[in-house]
């Protein structure tokens, strides 16, 4: 039974928005400081015909640049936006309803998860991006229908978020766009990891409700190690995301909660087992907006690092570059070195990064307390894994 909850909750968790990067545990936690330097001439120029072997095994190969792509996850959506290939979208998933205009985009998806087919290939798309957590049989139905589907790995580093959003680049002919994203991403992460890089990890916990938390081996957990925390239930061996008991969450003692709202975190640290833990002795806790905290894609990691960083690290000098900021300088200067010393000097909040960012998706700044998206969140999601589980089990 344990083993069916888990799996039940990786799925709901990866379809839904609350956290894509579900799956299989990988090694290790990559550092994006790693890849300083990144240049936005990098995979500039796109060619086709491209192909690329996904997921499931398959070469798949684009012929030309495609003027329709259908997206099923809103972490595709949002790379889509990102890189400048928004107007290629012509169907999206309920969940990338924050995105500007996407409300002017077919809603493909089904009742409650997953995806309707027919309405996917009612969008007539010239590719379809499909998230990892996509059936192989969902895949398999719309190859089967006539469409050329590209089904993603999961991205549980941040080295991963930058692969995928370069061949979503190759994919749809914004090869440009993605490295400018990317470099972008990389450019404030690394100034997240040099700002902490001398500081003492505060120890960081995720809870998602029912007793179930976010481990090691996510997208998430490489979020709160590159703003400088320290997540209890990877140091304590846990991948994935798992459930513990009031006991473990009491011996970890984590001495910050991440949480989606304000209320979240009220609600967290004065209810057990979080009251008696170092963070809700002190009522700590940091809210990021769920769309950025649980979609892999590089707006979600900028966003969600310089919210992290912040909270966790209220006197570190990150010196965070907004998108409009980082895209004046490579204007300026298209060859210079993208790593943080070509960035801003001077250390903006994130409420004022969020604002001059030079964003599509008509979001809440990055410091908001509120939560703007579709009214998902993991607590729901954690109650329809309980509702799945049972009814299961009397089957």
């Amino acid at each position: 039974m344990r083993q069916t909850v888990s799996a039940i909750l990786t799925a709901l968790v990866v379809l839904s928005l609350v956290a894509p990067a579900a799956a299989a545990p990988v090694t290790g936690v990559e550092s994006a400081g790693a890849h300083q330097n990144v240049s936005p001439a990098v995979q500039a120029d796109c060619a086709f015909p491209f192909t690329a072997t996904d997921a499931t095994g398959t070469e798949v190969t684009v012929e030309q640049r495609p003027e329709r792509v259908t997206t099923l996850n809103p972490s595709a959506a949002q790379t889509m936006w990102e890189i400048g290939g928004e107007e290629q979208v012509v169907g999206v998933s309920q969940f990338a309803s924050y995105l500007d205009g996407a409300e002017d985009r077919t809603n493909v998806s089904a009742s409650g998860f997953g995806v309707n087919n027919e309405k996917v290939v009612g969008t007539n798309p010239d590719l379809v991006l499909a998230p990892n957590a996509t059936p192989v049989e969902t895949v398999e139905s719309l190859r089967n229908s006539g469409l050329t589907v590209f089904h993603m790995s999961e991205a549980t580093t941040v080295g991963d978020v930058r692969e995928k959003t370069t061949l979503v680049g190759q994919l749809t002919g914004n090869c440009e766009g993605a490295a400018e994203a990317n470099a972008w991403m990389t450019q404030n992460v690394d100034a997240a990891e040099n700002a902490t890089a001398d500081t003492e990890r505060p120890s960081v916990l995720y809870p998602l409700g029912g007793g179930y938390v976010a481990g090691g081996d996510t997208f998430i957990s490489a979020m709160i190690n590159a703003s400088g925390g320290s997540n209890v239930a990877a140091e304590r061996g846990l991948s994935g995301y798992p459930q513990v008991s009031d006991e473990v969450v009491v011996e970890a003692n984590p001495e910050i909660l991440l949480v989606q709202t304000e209320a979240d975190g009220q609600r967290y640290v004065t209810t057990e087992p979080y009251a008696s833990t170092a963070a809700g002795e002190d009522e700590r806790y940091v809210v990021v907006e769920q769309n950025y905290l649980n979609q892999p894609a590089p707006r979600s990691v900028v966003y969600a690092v310089q919210n992290m960083t912040e909270g966790f690290h209220p006197d570190a000098d990150a010196a965070f570059v907004s998108r409009a900021e980082f895209e004046a300088n490579a204007t300026s200067n298209a060859s210079a070195d993208t790593g943080p010393e070509n960035g801003s000097s001077e250390s903006t909040d994130g409420t004022e990064t969020a604002e001059t960012t030079d964003s599509d998706d008509g979001a809440t700044d990055a410091d908001s307390t509120e939560t703007t998206g579709p009214g998902f969140g993991v607590t729901a999601a954690v109650a329809a894994l309980l509702l799945v589980a049972l009814s299961a089990r009397r089957l």
